[in-house]
């Protein structure tokens, strides 16, 4: 990933200083068999998008596509925190009763400072506490920018896979691979530099769609 996008990344997630909910029940069929949860922050709530086109919306459409039996709730905030996510988890649980929960949260910690361990920490308790219910975790991994140091930002990007390992979870490394690590990157972000356009909600769509598709099986 170049300086400039990992930059850029970590501003998104940031949420330009704006939290705007994003729960919705995404076209729902008449009688679901499984309840995907997204729980994450602007990657997942289309922050600068029109409504519909971001990537959790495009899986609808594709569970749709394959005939696949799911609703996707979608419950994600700009800005959020893995805190802010554990603090809401419960709630959410109890209300939608997910067979699958996907987790899209973390980089906001590291952006506010927060210690690596109290981050793995509560990634770690909201996989356990989904598993608990009986739900299949799925984890987002994200990855930092170089600023941070190279050290730091392997311990980042390591501890999901540690997460997922400790819970036998599943996990896709790098939502925004192949986007903000595109030779073309700057293609794929809008006018700000800082969230992907709505022609690289597909792409991050086509990598988390393999793995998630194994957790409804």
């Amino acid at each position: 990933m170049n300086r400039r996008h990992c930059i850029a990344l970590a501003a998104i997630l940031a949420g330009s200083g704006i939290c705007s909910s994003a729960l919705a029940v995404v076209n729902p069929p008449a009688h679901p068999v499984n309840t995907i949860l997204v729980l994450g922050d602007s990657l997942s709530a289309e922050y600068g998008l029109k409504r519909g086109s971001g990537w959790v919306a495009l899986l609808a459409q594709q569970l749709q596509a394959e005939k696949i039996n799911a609703r996707v709730v979608n419950a994600s905030i700009s800005g959020d925190t893995t805190s802010g996510g554990r603090a809401r988890l419960g709630a959410l649980l109890m209300q939608h009763r997910p067979t699958l929960l996907v987790v899209e949260l973390g980089a906001n910690d590291a952006l506010r400072g927060l210690p690596l361990a109290l981050t793995r920490g509560n990634l770690l308790a909201m996989t356990r506490q989904a598993q608990q219910t009986g739900a299949r975790v799925l984890l987002l991994g994200m990855q930092m920018p170089p600023n941070y140091g190279r050290e730091y930002s392997q311990r980042f990007a390591d501890m999901y896979a540690e997460v997922a390992k400790t819970t036998q979870a599943a996990l896709v490394p790098f939502l925004l691979a192949g986007i903000a690590d595109a030779p073309d990157s700057m293609a794929w972000f809008q006018a700000d530099r800082i969230h992907p356009k709505e022609e690289a909600q597909p792409r991050m769509l086509a990598n988390v769609w393999p793995t998630l598709k194994k957790g409804l099986q």
